[in-house]
């Protein structure tokens, strides 16, 4: 049976351990955890020496978790003494001071030993007494040293599969230079200044509609800490774009482009026509109707509309930049982005000489302005909208006024 954590498809570890020696072991199912502790830190080696059972142990090999290769490599010994025969460095486990005058050391100091002795190409082993009452006397006095645990004094009797696998991981830590098997996942590369400033002004524009920013003598400190959440966490552009569009469908509300408004891809695009024909503009002082249409729209996108604001935002090189339907005083492109001064306007097919005015009307207002404005046939963008994303992505780099 395999264990959770086992993947067939990795190479096992090479590396040359210590010899592990259980004395007398009882239980099959000891000797099985035993082997798992040793194969989840490199050791391979197991010496059995009486085992109560008998050998082989069915309960051992289940136990075991799929460390057969350990398994299927034991040996058995009849003494103590027969089976630490070629160690030239001997560790003897135990709790218990056993009043013998030789080094006792700790996990990680026998595991630094163990490597350099390993090294020069002898043998070393380390002991592990029965479940019931451990090494005996004379068994210590065959080891070089003694190792022990630091442990609760009042309670420090191991299970024999906790021993091994204190032994292993510190051997196993110190032979592999502490190398974790894996590590987090490459991002994507991390966020711009100028991409947290243009979310940070999004998000702040969106909390000032629904008045967060109270009291206004408290609002610059609230400001300070909202931003310095954001940097603390040294987003990538990725989550960016993430927290750019949670935003985004907070303050679109339910119909959102998710949900696709009242009106399809169709009826959408006849709501656009109506507006410019029979004067969709505003006044300059009639912001509240503005906002309203600029609502009403968003939450009717047309195809054409649905399709280029998904890339809009799923597209690094644009996410977080843009707003669908937004008010550039009275007029209300398809897409603006304020940072960039960038106005997109989606030119639906058949438009009659009315829209086609109003089109060059809005364009003209906008570039007196400062906004460079790049029209895109809808039909392109429903078509193949990816020669498309790179005009605009062109006219971000260069700077250079968009073809109307």
């Amino acid at each position: 049976m395999t264990g959770s954590g086992t993947d067939r498809s990795k190479t096992m570890s090479d590396l040359t351990g210590p010899v592990v020696i259980l004395v007398e072991p009882q239980l099959g199912e000891n000797i099985g955890t035993a082997a798992r502790a040793m194969g989840n830190f490199g050791l391979t080696r197991l010496r059995l020496v009486k085992p109560r059972d008998g050998w082989p142990n069915v309960h051992a090999q289940r136990a075991a978790s799929g460390a057969d290769h350990v398994l299927n490599a034991v040996e058995i010994f009849d003494t103590v003494e027969e089976a630490v025969a070629d160690c030239t460095l001997l560790y003897a486990t135990t709790a218990r001071a056993h009043d013998q005058a030789k080094p006792v050391v700790a996990p990680e100091a026998a595991a630094a030993e163990t490597i350099a002795h390993i090294k020069t190409g002898a043998t070393a082993g380390i002991l592990f007494g029965r479940e019931r009452y451990g090494l005996q006397n004379e068994e210590v006095a065959l080891a070089n040293r003694i190792m022990t645990f630091p442990v609760n004094p009042g309670f420090s009797s191991l299970n024999l599969a906790q021993a091994v696998l204190l032994c292993g991981y510190e051997w196993f830590k110190q032979a592999t230079s502490n190398a974790l098997p894996y590590a987090m996942p490459e991002r994507s590369e991390r966020a711009s200044q100028h991409q947290m400033t243009a979310f940070f002004d999004n998000l702040v524009a969106e909390l000032d509609k629904v008045e967060f920013l109270r009291p206004p003598e408290k609002r610059d400190t609230m400001l300070v800490n909202l931003r310095n959440i954001f940097t603390r966490m040294e987003p990538s552009k990725q989550d960016m774009h993430t927290l750019h569009g949670v935003v985004m469908a907070i303050a679109e509300g339910r119909k959102g482009p998710a949900k696709g408004g009242v009106l399809d891809g169709e009826q959408a695009t006849r709501l656009r026509a109506l507006l410019a024909e029979h004067g969709g503009k505003a006044k300059e002082h009639e912001s509240g109707t503005v906002r309203g249409l600029a609502r009403m729209l968003r939450r009717n996108p047309t195809d054409a509309e649905r399709i280029l604001w998904e890339h809009l935002r799923a597209d690094r090189r644009f996410a977080g930049q843009f707003k669908r339907q937004t008010p550039v005083g009275r007029h209300i492109p398809d897409f603006v982005s304020f940072p960039e001064r960038i106005a997109v306007e989606l030119v639906n097919p058949g438009e009659t000489e009315v829209i086609v005015a109003d089109r060059a009307s809005r364009k003209a207002w906008l570039e007196e302005r400062g906004y460079r404005v790049l029209a895109i046939r809808a039909d392109d963008v429903t078509r193949d909208i990816a020669p498309e994303l790179d005009r605009l992505a062109v006219l971000l780099d260069s700077g250079m006024p968009g073809r109307g």
